[in-house]
């Protein structure tokens, strides 16, 4: 069982899949100064919440894509139910490897899937030939709000605090314009909502083959969560422009 088969299946009953908001997700819209007509270009965008949102909401045109056929089904019926789908897409592909090189897009967002590239700064460079000069960059990434306690699972000790989240955007060349953070609540209803859902699942499924490793993931969710996530790491989404002088940065804050 894979890990995205993992992630359908626990964020099954999730429109947004992260710690946003509905609220926070249009605030969002709202600091980048949203207008009718601007392109927008999401990488891994899931259920394509924030691009059919923003459309409805504010007139942008948007384009998404996803590796799977499971969120953008999602994303389609999204983008249907809200009288977008003519300012929508959604497109199956590796965002890695399927980004527009024209330099045609206002905005491009990668929302909590630098993974894509390896890491912020590559994926920042996965995300640079499709934005049209002075658009905007939404990266979404974890953040450490305190040093974190020694044994922190190998997926986190990647990120690093949020001064060194900026110094790690300005390496890349990026000025920080905006952000929107999310908090420890809207963690835990991230989370918290992923239990409910994946023991739903296993009650309708005791005998899956999938079972056994879907009773890990639970399980690992949940103590990660508790022991790591809610305490000491932070979540946000960094509205930066391209085009600023590249720091001299010896390393990142800790």
């Amino acid at each position: 069982m894979d890990i995205l088969r993992q992630h359908e299946i626990a964020e099954a009953g999730h429109r947004i899949l992260n710690p946003l908001t509905d609220d926070k997700l249009m605030l969002l819209g709202e600091v980048c100064r949203l207008a009718p007509g601007q392109r927008h270009l999401d990488l891994a965008c899931g259920k394509g919440e924030m691009l059919a949102r923003w459309a409805d909401m504010y007139g942008t045109l948007g384009d998404g894509i996803d590796i799977s056929e499971v969120f953008l089904a999602a994303a389609h019926e999204r983008a249907r139910e809200l009288g977008v789908s003519d300012r929508v897409t959604f497109r199956l592909g590796d965002a890695a490897k399927d980004v527009p090189a024209d330099a045609s897009y206002d905005l491009v967002s990668c929302i909590g899937a630098t993974w894509i590239g390896g890491g912020l700064a590559g994926t920042v460079e996965l995300m640079r030939p499709a934005l049209r000069p002075g658009g905007l960059l939404l990266i979404g990434e974890p953040y450490w709000t305190a040093t974190p306690p020694d044994g922190i699972p190998a997926h986190l000790a990647e990120f690093t605090s949020l001064e060194g989240t900026l110094d790690r955007l300005e390496a890349a060349g990026l000025g920080l314009v905006e952000m929107v953070l999310a908090d420890r609540d809207s963690w835990d209803r991230y989370m918290a909502a992923q239990w409910w859902t994946v023991d739903a699942w296993l009650r309708e499924h005791p005998s899956h083959p999938d079972a056994g490793t879907m009773r890990g993931y639970l399980d690992e969710s949940r103590r990660t969560h508790l022991r790591y996530q809610r305490e000491f790491l932070g979540w946000g989404v960094f509205v930066c422009r391209d085009g600023q002088p590249r720091s001299e940065v010896s390393g990142d804050s800790t």
